[in-house]
């Protein structure tokens, strides 16, 4: 017989499983100090600049924090999520963790589903330790980028790793891998992709796959990210039977004066306009859920760009976020990794 606890022991929660999903972050509102808060901390964090620090606080904290947190913050207000007063990525994370408890749920009661943002709120500190008090001894991180980078996925980690430090009893913590070249991620982006352009009132001549960019020295310092980038348009061009010159892929969003992986997503929208390409879509297929860079950057930006250098028809071909194709991913992900703590038949 087992000897009882002590009258003092502190209380026991029932053991749970943890999945936490993970996407970069957003500002809390487009004000100028909200805006400041927010690039501050991404900003800041050595994935994401890896300039000298001496010379890059003088660069954030004399000009980039003076002058970009009003421009972003116009930036948001055009993509601003009004009614609930934040952000799409906010909106559709949190979307995308009431569905996925949804359908875990069925499979194993014991399963608690939380979402952290790098950035911003809710933290990743935040989500995790919420999970911890609701019992989870076990839980599984799943970083919401299809491909992996030091400056998306890594720092995701980081932050879950920084937050067990300060934990006396830590869960056990597993992380999705990237999926760049899943099937089940494949199928849906390309199936996505397809739903998207047969409601378009035209036919593309040209399909632009643009993904976010990172400093080339990042991938001559070893980061796979560009490597795992094209592995994801050609398996996606050879899905939709298109030649390279019909379904093309380009980088955006650089940032600074230092080389950025190319093509540039911008450079290549103006010539493909200035060489007579009329109709073009673009898919963003790097990006799990619909943002500034999706819905600013290539729908307006990019847009403006083609109408201003002689293209007529310009699609920004929506995320998966959480539709039924974008939820079939994340499900896939988390029911595969979740293996050997939930019941062998859930998979």
């Amino acid at each position: 017989m087992a000897p009882a606890r002590p009258l003092d022991h502190p209380a026991i929660n029932p053991r749970r499983i943890g999945v936490l999903i993970a996407n970069l972050g957003t500002p809390e509102g487009t004000d100028y100090w909200s805006m400041r808060r927010y690039l501050k901390e991404f900003l800041s964090d050595r994935r994401v600049i890896e300039t000298p620090r001496l010379l890059w606080w003088f660069i954030l904290n004399g000009i980039i924090l003076t002058t970009r947190p009003g421009r972003k913050g116009k930036d948001y207000e055009t993509i601003w999520n009004k009614a609930l007063n934040e952000s799409p990525l906010k909106t559709v994370t949190r979307s995308q963790a009431e569905k996925l408890q949804e359908t875990l749920t069925a499979l194993d009661d014991r399963i608690v589903v939380e979402w952290g943002m790098r950035y911003g709120h809710p933290s990743m500190k935040a989500a995790l330790t919420s999970l911890q008090e609701k019992g989870c001894d076990r839980i599984l991180l799943v970083p919401l980028y299809p491909q992996y980078a030091a400056a998306t996925t890594a720092t995701a980690c980081d932050k879950a790793f920084e937050a067990l430090m300060q934990m006396r009893w830590q869960p056990t913590l597993r992380v999705a891998p990237p999926y760049y070249d899943d099937p089940v991620y494949i199928d849906a982006v390309v199936t996505g992709l397809r739903q998207s352009i047969a409601a378009l009132d035209f036919e593309p001549e040209v399909i632009l796959a643009s993904f976010h960019g990172i400093p080339k020295e990042y991938l001559m310092k070893g980061d796979p990210y560009h490597c795992q980038c094209v592995k994801t348009w050609r398996l996606m061009r050879e899905a939709m039977g298109l030649t390279p010159d019909q379904f093309m892929m380009s980088f955006q969003s650089r940032f600074g004066r230092a080389e950025w992986l190319q093509p540039y997503t911008d450079a290549t929208v103006k010539a493909l306009a200035e060489r007579g390409v009329k109709r073009l879509a673009v898919v963003m297929p790097g990006f799990s859920v619909d943002c500034l860079e999706t819905l600013e950057e290539i729908a307006g930006e990019n847009g403006e760009i083609f109408h201003h250098h002689g293209g007529e028809k310009f699609a920004a071909i929506p995320c998966l976020n959480d539709s039924p194709e974008g939820m079939r991913v994340i499900s896939h992900l988390a029911i595969r990794e979740l293996q050997g703590w939930i019941s062998p038949a859930a998979g």
